[in-house]
């Protein structure tokens, strides 16, 4: 669990090259005006929660932001959160599963089940990165006007050679994506979105099987990811289980 969530903490704190783990908290500011790149992704005690809270809403003040809540944080911070202001979102499973034979990673039939036509690449840069983050920018609904920083941001991550990236294209237009982050033994999946035209086509489940090859290739011991509502059935029929869940905290202006 712990290597599963140091990789998830590194994800998440790669989106602000300033960021740091820090003495109360690990806080990350990319400066983007969405929520899922700004916010604290651990706390490392509830003794000087208020001061923390408080601190926080500073230097975050402007943007949307969300404070992650997993088991990597003591057991009471949830309630310590609600006390200074905090109001809880949902609470996300995280699922996991090991990394074994390269047949293991294949789909629940054995096959891959790709739609005729698709391929799945690695990006590197150029327009294909700016395609891949297109792609999920308008799956997440983030505004058209964050994309060149997004994609100024991937190309320069520090911890850009733990990191593949994915993209399903299809009559030579990325039409879906995903992220898996090498990283403590753990190949984080994130990023996983297809294009809504071409949903419910087989295009996730190839995604992910690229995914799992991509962290069986660097050799990973276990994926992990935190899976939504609409893609949870998918990643239990490739063999992931709940590990523990993430609970997201606001905090209204």
């Amino acid at each position: 669990m712990a290597s599963v969530f140091a990789n998830f903490r590194q994800y998440l704190m790669g989106w602000d090259a300033e960021s740091r783990p820090g003495p109360e908290v690990d806080q990350f500011r990319s400066g983007l005006a969405t929520p899922q790149f700004n916010g604290v992704v651990r706390a490392r005690s509830t003794s000087a929660i208020g001061p923390a809270v408080a601190a926080v809403r500073r230097d975050l003040a402007g943007l949307p932001w969300w404070w992650w809540v997993g088991p990597d944080s003591p057991e009471d911070t949830a309630d310590a959160l609600r006390r200074h202001g905090g109001q809880e979102l949902a609470a996300l499973p995280v699922l996991v599963r090991s990394l074994g034979h390269p047949a293991d990673t294949l789909g629940p039939t054995g096959q891959d089940g790709a739609l005729a036509g698709l391929r799945v690449e690695t990006v590197r840069d150029g327009e294909r990165l700016a395609e891949l983050v297109r792609t999920y920018r308008t799956s997440m609904g983030i505004a058209p006007g964050l994309e060149p920083e997004m994609v100024r941001i991937e190309s320069q991550r520090e911890d850009n050679a733990d990191i593949v990236r994915l993209a399903a294209v299809l009559d030579g237009r990325v039409v879906g994506s995903t992220v898996v982050i090498n990283a403590h033994r753990v190949a984080g999946i994130f990023l996983v979105h297809v294009a809504e035209a071409h949903r419910r086509r087989g295009i996730g489940a190839a995604l992910t099987v690229a995914a799992l090859r991509a962290g069986q290739e660097r050799g990973m011991r276990s994926a992990a990811l935190v899976a939504s509502p609409t893609g949870e059935p998918l990643y239990r029929r490739f063999g992931f289980t709940t590990l523990s869940e993430y609970r997201l905290f606001a905090f209204p202006a």
